[in-house]
Formats: C-alpha cells, sequence, structure tokens
C-alpha cells in the first residue's frame, strides 16, 4: 500500500496519544470541510489522508479497546462527505468533535 503520511505509517503515528492521533484526523478532516468549496480535488485528498490516518489508528495495538468509536467516526465521515448523510452530521458538529481532542492534545503536551 501506498501512503501518504510515510513517516508515521512506518512506525511513527504509534508514538502519538489516541488523542494526538485523533487531533490530526481532526486537522485533515478540517481541510477537507475548507477546501470543499474552494477546490475539490485539494478537499478530495484531505478526506483520503484522514482516512489513512484513521486506518493507522484502528492498526495501532493500544486503540483496541476503542475501535467502536474510531470506527462509527469513520462510518460517518464516509457517510457525510461521500454517502447520504444519513446520520444528518454537518461541518460545524465535525469540527466541534475534533476541536475537543485538539484541546486536550495540546493541554497534555
Amino acid at each position: 500500500m501506498s501512503y501518504q503520511h510515510k513517516n508515521l505509517a512506518a512506525g511513527r503515528w504509534n508514538k502519538f496519544s489516541l488523542v494526538e492521533q485523533m487531533a490530526n484526523i481532526g486537522s485533515e478532516v478540517g481541510r477537507t470541510i475548507n477546501w470543499r468549496e474552494k477546490n475539490q480535488k485539494l478537499s478530495q485528498q484531505a478526506f483520503w489522508r484522514a482516512l489513512e490516518l484513521i486506518d493507522l489508528t484502528v492498526a495501532d495495538q493500544k486503540n483496541q479497546k476503542r475501535l467502536k468509536e474510531v470506527l462509527r467516526m469513520r462510518e460517518m465521515l464516509v457517510d457525510y462527505f461521500f454517502a447520504d448523510n444519513q446520520y444528518h452530521s454537518t461541518d460545524e458538529q465535525w469540527q466541534n468533535y475534533f476541536l475537543a481532542f485538539n484541546y486536550a492534545a495540546r493541554i497534555n503536551t
């Protein structure tokens, strides 16, 4: 598999806490949202990077007990950006969801 985040995929990602991982995923989701109206290609690339980071998070052994939330979040993101938005998500809800992780990551460093 070809990774966009080669250094992270090589093991560096597993050194981050789950909170830090989620904050980084949130950065890519934020880019997806910010670029959606301006440049569809850049928005889609950011979304693929977000999915890649989610998949790295799922593969990280320390997160095995928290997979339910991570996988549900992945499902809901795909639904929001590429399907029918059956969960009725909004940009603001996603930004608020990831803001909590961003805040927690900053106070823990």
